[in-house]
């Protein structure tokens, strides 16, 4: 977590910045810690980064477009050293992926002192906001990465219908209300960028998640019916999934770029119903698969050795890995870490 002193300096930066540019992950922990710290003062724009993970000099486009006076990276895990020099703007840089080596940012990340920390960066931002208000907000996102906040009992207090009683993630995510929170976060970020923009600039200006499923304002049914019609095709592609289990410690299930892309909570969904086996959901685009997988014990080890040698690249968290394997290099991956999951 940010020391005191940390907070005060994040926040003082905000508070005098003008212009700034947030460029955030387009997840939910992404997407929380960009509401958490643009609605202290509604300043400057958020940037979704939903096509990669490092921010490179492809991004100095928006900042000449922008002219921003300070930039903000959130949960981003990769940042290049080029677009820092080129930007020659205060940078502040707030993760919690394996930390980096890069010169003149302003870096908060809980792994640099204790590598095995595990923090969202929806964490850290709500440290930022300190406000009570965004509560929900700061549940959703933290919910969202797989953490259990450490202020859940005054969500249940506040919100005893989303949230009846403190249990583990599993429930508390796919068997409790909130769980629905937790997926409009995610998925309020697929489809058409206009629709996107669109959506996001809503649900930023909702002040209660009531106002979205007690339909409480014209804006909190517009956010609720777009989601409903986004969760009506991750169903239906769950159940598909759902179709191709067998007795194989890895579940694998492929489906096709022309659908929109559902990896990552197709893959939490999954490991969540079926604790013992190791969750692959994989889509074929531009001749290469990409990845995501998760168990409920350690996984990135067997993906690191299995990768050794082929065309590909991935890693992540202990038992939530990303990956993007070349096609041609697919098979002989899949027969590689189907033998190192056999030995954990």
């Amino acid at each position: 977590m940010l020391t005191p002193k940390q907070i005060k300096f994040i926040r003082e930066e905000l508070d005098t910045a003008k212009n700034p540019l947030f460029l955030y992950d387009a997840d939910g922990d992404g997407l929380a810690s960009f509401f958490l710290l643009y609605k202290i003062n509604r300043e400057g724009t958020g940037i979704r980064v939903a096509t990669t993970s490092k921010i490179d000099l492809q991004f100095m486009r928006k900042v000449d477009e922008l002219n921003p006076d300070k930039i903000f990276i959130l949960d981003i895990p990769l940042l290049d050293q080029e677009f820092v020099d080129k930007a020659k703007r205060p940078i502040f840089w707030i993760d919690h992926h394996q930390p980096q080596d890069i010169k003149n940012v302003h870096y908060f990340n809980p792994r640099i002192k204790n590598p095995d920390a595990y923090i969202p960066t929806t964490m850290m931002a709500y440290q930022v906001s300190n406000n009570e208000d965004d509560l929900w907000i700061a549940t959703a996102g933290s919910l969202s990465d797989w953490y259990m906040p450490d202020f859940i009992d005054k969500f249940i207090e506040k919100y005893p219908d989303l949230l009846s009683k403190k249990s583990d993630l599993t429930e508390t995510i796919f068997q409790e209300p909130v769980g629905k929170l937790v997926k409009l976060f995610f998925f309020i970020q697929k489809g058409p960028n206009n629709e996107v923009r669109k959506s996001i600039k809503i649900l930023s200006r909702i002040k209660s998640p009531y106002e979205i499923f007690k339909q409480e304002t014209s804006a909190g049914k517009f956010i609720l019916h777009r989601f409903e019609k986004i969760n009506q095709m991750y169903e239906e592609i769950l159940k598909q999934a759902k179709k191709g289990i067998t007795k194989s410690k890895v579940l694998l299930f492929s489906y096709p770029s022309t659908k929109w892309s559902f990896t990552a909570n197709l893959a939490n969904e999954l490991i969540a119903n079926y604790p013992k086996k190791v969750v692959i959901i994989a889509r074929k685009n531009s001749g290469e698969m990409k990845c995501s997988l998760r168990a409920q014990f350690k996984i990135v080890d067997a993906l690191e050795k299995s990768l050794v040698g082929l065309n590909g690249h991935g890693g992540g968290h202990p038992n939530a890995c990303g990956a993007v394997i070349k096609e041609e290099d697919w098979e002989t991956f899949l027969k590689k870490f189907k033998e190192e999951v056999k030995q954990l």
